[in-house]
This record gives C-alpha cells, sequence and structure tokens, in this order.
C-alpha cells in the first residue's frame, strides 16, 4: 500500500508540474486523483512518516558530504595545531577535533563519552578548539577558554584535561557558569590561581577556531571531526555535528585508521 501512495504522489507531482503524460488527464481527473492520494495518505499516515524518515535520512546524507568536503579542504588548517590544546601522541595517525564551548549544554553532555573514547585510544590525539559562540551572551564563555588556554600554555596537556573536564562536571551551562566554577575548576587542576597573563594569545587562537568553524560550515556546538592526519579522502574522514554515543565516535575513528 505504500508503494500505491508514493505511485500516487509520483503521479500527481507529475501531472501538476507538467511533466510528459500531463495532457492524458483532464483538470477534473487531476484534481480527483489529488483527493485520492489526499485520502489515502490521511488513512494511513504511517506512510507519510516513512517518507518522512527517508527524506531526513537522505538530507542528512547530503549534508554530511556537504560537511565532509569542506573538512577535506581545510585539511591542512585543521593540523595546523600550535597553541591548540592537544592530548595524544604527536605522530598519531588519526586526529579527533573538537570544537566546543563551556556554556554548551550540548558539549557538556558530549564531555564524559569524550573521556572514554580518549581512554580507549591512547594511540590518537585530540584537539580541543574554543569556539565561544556563547560569548555574547556569557562572558564567562570567553573566560573559562582564555583561563584554558593559559593552563594549557603553563601547566600542559594533563592540567588542561582535568581543568576542561571539571569545568563541564560543574554541571553549570547555558549561563549558569560563574567566575568562581573557572577558578575552583583551575585549582583543583592544579593550575593554581589565576596570573596576569596575556590574553593576546588566547584570544588570537579563539578567532582562528571561529574562522575554521565557519569554513567547516559547522552551525554550533559540540562539531567533532575525525580524519587522518595525512591522506583525508572522503571515505576515512567524518563529521559529527552534536551529540553522538561512545560507539558512533568509535566507529568514526576505526574509519579514519583505515586511511
Amino acid at each position: 500500500m505504500a508503494t500505491f501512495a508514493l505511485a500516487m504522489s509520483t503521479s500527481l507531482f507529475s501531472v501538476q508540474s507538467g511533466a510528459t503524460g500531463a495532457e492524458t488527464f483532464s483538470p477534473e481527473q487531476q484534481a480527483r486523483i489529488g483527493e485520492i492520494a489526499a485520502d489515502y495518505l490521511v488513512a494511513h499516515p504511517d506512510v507519510l512518516i516513512e517518507v518522512s524518515k527517508k527524506l531526513q535520512a537522505r538530507q542528512q546524507a547530503m549534508q554530511q558530504q556537504t560537511y565532509v568536503q569542506s573538512a577535506l579542504k581545510t585539511h591542512r588548517l585543521l593540523m595546523q595545531l600550535d597553541g591548540v590544546p592537544v592530548k595524544g601522541p604527536a605522530d598519531s595517525k588519526v586526529i579527533v577535533t573538537e570544537f566546543f564551548d563551556y556554556e554548551c549544554i550540548a558539549c557538556s553532555m558530549m564531555a564524559p563519552v569524550m573521556e572514554k573514547v580518549m581512554a580507549a585510544n591512547a594511540g590518537v590525539r585530540f584537539a580541543f578548539r574554543d569556539w565561544t559562540i556563547f560569548a555574547a551572551r556569557y562572558p564567562e564563555s570567553e573566560q573559562a577558554s582564555r583561563r584554558g588556554l593559559s593552563i594549557y600554555r603553563k601547566h600542559g596537556a594533563d592540567t588542561y584535561m582535568a581543568f576542561h573536564n571539571g569545568i563541564y562536571q560543574t554541571g553549570h551551562n547555558e549561563g549558569k557558569l560563574t567566575a568562581e566554577d573557572i577558578e575552583k575548576a583551575a585549582v583543583a587542576a592544579g593550575a593554581g590561581n589565576a596570573s596576569d597573563d596575556s590574553n593576546a594569545a588566547s584570544d588570537q587562537i579563539i578567532e582562528n577556531n571561529a574562522d575554521l568553524a565557519e569554513m567547516l560550515g559547522l552551525t554550533g556546538t559540540p562539531g567533532i571531526i575525525v580524519m587522518p592526519a595525512e591522506n583525508a579522502t572522503q571515505d576515512n574522514t567524518t563529521v559529527i555535528p552534536g551529540v553522538v554515543s561512545e560507539q558512533v565516535m568509535q566507529q568514526a575513528i576505526a574509519r579514519a585508521e583505515k586511511g
């Protein structure tokens, strides 16, 4: 019956769009065909649900292709990690890049997943790119990023990761993160109290990340790119615009490792 409905809808579209054979039907017949198709779909809403799911899957696949092509075009820039917090071996064959904001609730949901994925993939390099998309509304977004980048420069990857995950473990986001939260996370990570470190270097990195996110076509955080450090192709590159499971991340890493 689903086939019938789709055939009816296709026929109706062909008639209304002036496709070959439209002259076979009179205006009255065309109107009746439309009524039959509409009545059928009302009586069988499962057909609309099925079509909607297929359309959504097709749109997602097309969007993924667009994202991947953008990632391939910006591969060289993604591999430029000077000043960008990274964890993992420098000679790793796979790079996982996350664009994030400390005020982002979705990033907060993704943080424990990333922790598990990192623990299970010691040979993979993970790069964390601050993209302060909430800074215009919540100044703590930029404040936390500046503090984290300063910690990375002064204390290295382990202390940075403790701070990074500590911010998300507060459970404060979407405007609830405070300056006190940020300093508590820094001290707990072993970074000590804030110093008079210049923000210029951090701000430049944040600006570069925003430009790169725009080139990639990302529309929000988290935005995750999994790809080989070399010889990246459409088959071994994955772009994940949002929260996913550990299993999905592992599949993306395995795909990149084959490259």
